[in-house]
């Protein structure tokens, strides 16, 4: 690698990959704590609405249609979002987002406890999802923009992974025990303070932002990241993971009232995301020798396995083993899933890659909390718990029709875009070496390159 490349890399060709020497990364800690703050209140944000307004209303169905008009409403706005962050920058764009969302979330709280009609509810949830800010993908951005080429990016993102995970351990307990505890109103309102605090705190972060690109070299215009046809199957299969989501959150909660427990379902989703934090760090530890592609869909198909038996569980203890399955299986397509934006997409089009994953998350998750909450208010938690079987199905058979358009494009294995054309070495390498190098840079694995 050239010195350009290697600026805050070097350690990385000599030792093992690993959590300790990511976050020694130059100025990596100044962005992934504030990160963490700005973040932790999205785990909060759909359990918050349900609970407040299935409260008011008395129907899961009822709290179901906001939180999906919520999710629908950011997985719109998120991909926007991220294509104007790419061109104007991260600061620039999330401060006024982030006192957007504070005035919508209170806006909709205040309906709510007002008993507004359902309508007035889901229209107000339109500006609350359409403002939520998207900070993990920027520090994802961040990631990719400081570790490019880096053995370090696959531990990256399995910390990214992690990170959010937390957040869902802790979030849908926080808001649980602030709406059962202090009153419905109380989750949404920590939501919307911690989302403007720790938004504006990210924010203040300017040295480690990636440089916006209002225009590429040359004047060329800039290509939607969703006309790389890789991302589209990414998507797909996150809408998937996003059902999981969604339907686990319906499902548990309505378990958990069925059972006469209320605070099981605090338990129960924390278990579930415990699990899927734990195959995070694993992820993110083992250094890899099979492709992207593979671990993909292996972490799929136990998915769609594990997805397949929730509607039968009826205790606590066995809902909750089979939650902690499901999650260990979420994160290995997750975290893979996020890892090879770096491969299919442009830099100056991550930041929107990220964002149309994130929002596919959303739509997904969406769509499940609407569907199972209208089939747990008709027959009982057991049907809502099919939605997740369902919707991974579907995204599985489309991953395996699709696998071929998750192969990197060939530009992308030929040379660093950082690296000048004058340092290439004056004679052809050997097949073996090029291969290798090409391994280290644009899958991130001092291993043989892999097919899948």
């Amino acid at each position: 690698m050239t010195s350009a490349v290697t600026t805050d890399k070097s350690a990385t060709s000599t030792t093992r990959p690993g959590y300790g020497q990511l976050l020694r990364t130059p100025g990596a800690l100044g962005f992934v704590l504030p990160g963490f703050a700005a973040r932790l209140p999205f785990g909060m944000l759909t359990i918050s609405i349900l609970l407040l307004v299935q409260h008011a209303t008395g129907s899961y169905g009822a709290a179901g249609i906001v939180a999906a008009v919520t999710g629908v409403s950011m997985a719109l706005s998120a991909p926007v979002m991220g294509k104007f962050t790419d061109r104007r920058g991260q600061s620039a764009v999330l401060v006024p987002v982030v006192l957007v969302h504070a005035a919508a979330v209170s806006a909709l709280t205040a309906l709510a406890l007002l008993g507004a009609p359902l309508w007035a509810l889901a229209l107000a949830a339109v500006p609350a999802g359409a403002s939520v800010p998207q900070v993990g993908p920027m520090v994802r951005s961040r990631w990719a923009a400081k570790l490019e080429g880096s053995p370090l990016l696959p531990t990256a993102a399995a910390f990214e992974s992690v990170t959010d995970e937390f957040t869902f351990v802790i979030g849908p307990v926080l808001a649980t025990a602030l709406c059962t505890g202090i009153h419905p109103a109380a989750g949404l309102a920590t939501e919307a303070a911690l989302t403007l605090l720790g938004g504006l705190f990210f924010a203040a972060q300017r040295s480690t932002e990636p440089k916006a690109a209002p225009v590429l070299a040359g004047g060329e215009k800039h290509a939607s990241a969703l006309s790389f046809p890789g991302l589209r199957v990414l998507i797909v299969a996150f809408i998937g993971i996003g059902a999981v989501f969604g339907g686990m959150q319906v499902s548990l909660a309505a378990f958990s009232n069925e059972i006469g427990n209320p605070g099981a379902n605090g338990l129960l989703y924390g278990v579930f995301a415990a699990g899927n934090m734990t195959a995070g760090i694993a992820m993110g530890a083992i250094a890899w020798k099979i492709g992207p592609r593979r671990r993909l869909i292996t972490g799929y198909v136990g998915l769609t396995a594990a997805a397949s038996v929730l509607w039968a569980a009826h205790s606590v203890i066995l809902l909750g083993a089979l939650g902690l399955v499901v999650g260990l299986c979420i994160a290995p397509a997750l975290i893979t899933g996020y890892t090879m934006i770096e491969q299919l997409i442009p830099a100056a089009s991550r930041t929107e890659a990220f964002t149309w994953l994130t929002g596919a998350v959303a739509f997904g998750q969406a769509g499940a909390v609407t569907l199972a909450g209208r089939l747990t208010d008709a027959h009982g938690s057991s049907y809502g718990f099919l939605v997740p079987l369902a919707a991974t199905a579907l995204a599985l058979v489309t991953l395996l029709a699709l696998r071929s358009k998750l192969a990197p494009p060939a530009s992308s294995r030929i040379v660093n875009a950082s690296a000048p054309a004058a340092a290439a070495a004056p004679t052809p390498a050997p097949a073996s070496a090029t291969r290798n190098r090409v391994n280290e840079r644009g899958i991130g694995h001092r291993q043989p390159v892999t097919v899948d």
